[in-house]
C-alpha cells in the first residue's frame, strides 16, 4: 500500500513581527528594567512628601511670620524676628540647658547599662529568650503608663523613693520642685524604657562578630574583659555610633516624660521655675498655650537645625577619627 507523506501548513506569519515590534518590545524591557525600581519607591516619596517635607517647609514659613494659633489665615511677615528674639529670650536658653542636662543624665547611663546587659545577654544562659522578652517590655510599655508610675514613686509625700531613702536615714527630697532632682528623675523613665531597647540592638551586633576573633584573642592570652574592650566595643562602633544618633534625637525631642512628671499646669512651663521644662516643652507652650505659632514654628526649626549641627559634628569626629587610624 502506498503511503502519502502530508506535510502540515506552515504556521501563519505574525503580522505585528518586524522591525518596529522589536523597537517596541526593546523599549517595554528597558522600562521594565529601569522603571519598575521607581515605581517601587514612589509611595514612599508621595508619603514622606505629604506627611514630613511638607510640614517642615510649611513650619518654616510659618517661623518667618508672626501667627496666632486662633487665625492662622492671617499671616504678618517679620523675617527673622522670631529667630533673633527666641536667641534673646532666657526661657529658650534655659530650656536648651535643660535639655542638655537631661540628655546626658539619660543617655550616658543608658547606653552604658545597655553595653553591659547586651554583653551578658550574648552568654548561653538558660532562658535568654525570656530576659530579652523582658529587656523590650518597658519599650513596648506606653510613655504615659511609665510616666505616671515614676511620677507616683517620686511624690514627695508618699512615695516609695522617699519612704526607702527614709528607711535608710536620708531625708525626703522633693522631686519635683527642685531643679537636678526633678532632672534625675525624668532621666530615670528615659532610661527605663530605652536600656532594653538599645541592649538588643547592642545584642544583635554583638552576635553578628566572627567566634574566630574572640577564639584569636583567647590564644593570646587576652581575659574575658579585655576581649571585650578589644574586640567587642570595635565589632560594634557602628552600632555605638547609631544609639548615640538616636538618643540624642530622642533626648531632643523629649516631651511626653516630663510633662506628666509635672501633674498638671506646672507639666508644661517644666516646673515653677521651668526647672525641668525642654525645647519639646517650650514650643508646645509657645503654639498651645501662648498660641504664638511663629515663635513655636522657629522653636522647631531651631530643633531642627540643633540635630543637623550635631550630624555634622559626628560626622567630622569620624572621618577625624579615622584618619588617625589609618
Amino acid at each position: 500500500m502506498a503511503s502519502h507523506t502530508s506535510s502540515a501548513p506552515p504556521p501563519a506569519a505574525d503580522k505585528n513581527a518586524g522591525p518596529g515590534a522589536d523597537r517596541r518590545a526593546g523599549l517595554l524591557h528597558r522600562l521594565d528594567v529601569r522603571g519598575a525600581p521607581y515605581a517601587f519607591v514612589v509611595p514612599f516619596f508621595a508619603v514622606f512628601a505629604a506627611f514630613s517635607f511638607y510640614p517642615l517647609v510649611y513650619t518654616a514659613w510659618i517661623s518667618l511670620h508672626d501667627v496666632d494659633l486662633a487665625t492662622m489665615d492671617i499671616m504678618e511677615w517679620v523675617a527673622f524676628d522670631n529667630y533673633t528674639d527666641l536667641l534673646t529670650d532666657e526661657r529658650f536658653w534655659n530650656a536648651l540647658l535643660n535639655t542638655v542636662t537631661i540628655g546626658v543624665f539619660s543617655t550616658v547611663p543608658q547606653l552604658l547599662m545597655a553595653l553591659g546587659l547586651a554583653h551578658l545577654l550574648n552568654y548561653r544562659l538558660r532562658g535568654s529568650t525570656f530576659f530579652r522578652v523582658a529587656a523590650l517590655t518597658p519599650y513596648a510599655t506606653s510613655v504615659g503608663a511609665a510616666a505616671l508610675v515614676f511620677t507616683m514613686l517620686f511624690e514627695r509625700d508618699f512615695g516609695m523613693i522617699n519612704w526607702a531613702l527614709g528607711a535608710v536615714g536620708f531625708g525626703e527630697i522633693d522631686w519635683e520642685n527642685h531643679k537636678w532632682a526633678a532632672q534625675l528623675a525624668i532621666s530615670s523613665i528615659v532610661i527605663w524604657r530605652w536600656t532594653g531597647y538599645n541592649a538588643l540592638l547592642y545584642l544583635a551586633a554583638m552576635q553578628a562578630i566572627p567566634r574566630d576573633r574572640f577564639e584569636a584573642a583567647a590564644i593570646d592570652g587576652a581575659s574575658r574583659w579585655q576581649q571585650f574592650l578589644k574586640v567587642t566595643i570595635p565589632g560594634i562602633r557602628p552600632t555605638i555610633v547609631f544609639t548615640i544618633v538616636l538618643s540624642t534625637i530622642g533626648a531632643t525631642q523629649l516631651f511626653g516624660e516630663p510633662l506628666i512628671f509635672g501633674q498638671g499646669p506646672n507639666g508644661i512651663s517644666g516646673g515653677a521655675d521651668n526647672q525641668y521644662q525642654t525645647l519639646g516643652l517650650l514650643l508646645y507652650e509657645e503654639g498651645w498655650k501662648f498660641y504664638h505659632m511663629g515663635r513655636a514654628a522657629t522653636v522647631a526649626w531651631v530643633m531642627f537645625m540643633l540635630l543637623i549641627i550635631v550630624f555634622v559634628l559626628q560626622r567630622l569626629l569620624s572621618r577625624w577619627r579615622s584618619a588617625r587610624t589609618s
